[in-house]
């Protein structure tokens, strides 16, 4: 095909771009951006779509933390239903988290595993983060890390404190420096669960239906406490460190040090600690229930000025769904209900709505949920409406109003913290490498850290 004919143009009013926001007119060739010009420039292309004055062309979002579950525990969800959930909600790259999966992806061989579970079924493309447990982080195993790297997961996740399933323990703090050391020795990147189990383990138990309760068993000097030896093992060693669900804003001044001294340090939120609050949690809620838990509403407003500030670094939904049962939404007991909020598909509706009401723009948007993921996981290609990359979009309607209704939703059970709120941003439409896609006929592709 010649250089100045496009398999497809899209004309919008209204596009986020590098640039910011502006008119263009996006030419697609094998299934990437090869052009972006302005609106009413003449290209030659034998498909051609006009967007609607109310629709906005964003790249397509990059959520970086979805715990998926299958194999092993495919009855909580599945690539099929997470991956229709993510295309639903403007998504259209998932890295997912290796627990709850049975095996977790700790070895080569549950990677190939996994793998094989998500193959033909997925609606978008999907990327693995692999898990830094003892059983391969100590120096005589370190080499199942380095192996899992070269086979191209994004990086590795560990916990700090108990993870709440027993095929995926945490690392002591020795535990843990062993293993940023070795990952770092072949410029891997450490992803973190940042609680401290001592301090869980004497702040008072959760019991009842009282959200209180449990907000106070997972206080937030847990984190703080974690979050300190992250930065101090990131200096130390030099290795790459994400702080995974930041959901306390007393750790932000010791982040902010960090990041003066030159530590490599990310951090993300997740849309249910900038849109809901502690104080807003209903007796017996359990579908809020989350680790580390939603903070109060001055911590929320906290964390809106640091992620303006960019000291939070992106925002992605830590979807992290079970069944019901688990849930005991029965009792309504937060002491023993599985903890884990499902926002997938919502994520982008529910923080633009946050966010236009607080003054941010639709490139600050694209920024925390595209762009920034995107850059610090390492997928190559995501996130940006410029030429040379995936021709993967989102078309959005800003100022369109939606009720959530969980039994809408398209991951695998009909419960969110979401239900029934009112959100404005819905997403009309979803492309990948420049076709619309279709949840009946799964086309995404399975990613490698390249």
């Amino acid at each position: 095909m010649p250089e100045h004919v496009y398999d497809l143009v899209i004309r919008a009013r209204r596009a986020v771009t590098p640039e910011g926001e502006r008119p263009v007119a996006v030419g697609v060739r094998d299934g990437r951006i090869a052009a972006v010009n302005p609106q009413d420039a003449p290209m030659e292309t034998a498909r051609a779509i006009d967007l609607a004055d109310d629709e906005v062309l964003l790249p397509g979002l990059v959520d970086s933390h979805v715990h998926v579950n299958e194999p092993g525990r495919t009855e909580w969800e599945g690539f099929a239903t997470a991956t229709r959930a993510a295309a639903a909600g403007g998504v259209t790259t998932i890295v997912d988290m290796p627990l709850n999966s049975v095996p977790p992806t700790t070895t080569v061989e549950a990677l190939m595993a996994k793998r094989d579970a998500a193959r033909g079924k997925v609606a978008v493309d999907v990327g693995f983060w692999g898990g830094a447990v003892p059983e391969n982080s100590a120096p005589e195993t370190a080499g199942e890390l380095r192996a899992l790297h070269e086979h191209g997961v994004y990086g590795f996740k560990s916990f700090l404190s108990p993870s709440g399933v027993e095929e995926f323990g945490h690392l002591p703090p020795e535990g843990f420096r062993a293993a940023v050391a070795a990952i770092g020795g072949f410029g891997g990147q450490i992803i973190v669960h940042a609680e401290d189990p001592g301090v869980l383990d004497s702040a008072p138990q959760a019991h009842g239906r009282e959200y209180a309760s449990f907000l106070a068993s997972r206080p937030d000097k847990a984190e703080h406490a974690a979050i300190e030896l992250v930065v101090e093992t990131a200096r130390s060693t030099g290795t790459r460190s994400h702080i995974l669900h930041l959901s306390t804003a007393t750790a932000l001044p010791l982040i902010a040090r960090a990041r003066d001294e030159g530590v490599p340090l990310t951090v993300e939120t997740c849309p249910h600690y900038l849109t809901l609050a502690a104080e807003q949690v209903p007796a017996g809620a359990t579908q809020f229930k989350c680790c580390p838990p939603i903070r109060g509403e001055a911590n929320r407003d906290a964390l809106w000025r640091a992620l303006d500030e960019g000291l939070v670094d992106c925002v992605v939904s830590d979807h992290s769904p079970s069944t019901p049962e688990l849930k005991d939404l029965d009792t309504g007991d937060f002491g023993t209900a599985w903890g884990g909020v499902s926002g997938l598909q919502v994520g982008f509706s529910a923080i633009w709505t946050e966010a236009d009401r607080r003054g941010h723009t639709l490139t600050d948007v694209v920024r925390w949920m595209s762009r920034r993921p995107a850059e610090i996981a390492g997928v190559s290609g995501k996130g940006r409406l410029e030429a040379g990359y995936d021709a993967d979009f989102a078309v959005v309607a800003p100022d369109e109003s939606a009720r959530v209704d969980a039994r809408t939703l398209q991951h695998r059970h009909p419960l969110s913290a979401y239900d029934g709120r009112e959100l404005r941003g819905v997403v009309r439409g979803t492309w990948l490498r420049g076709e619309r896609v279709d949840i009946e006929n799964p086309r995404g592709r399975l990613l490698n850290r390249s």
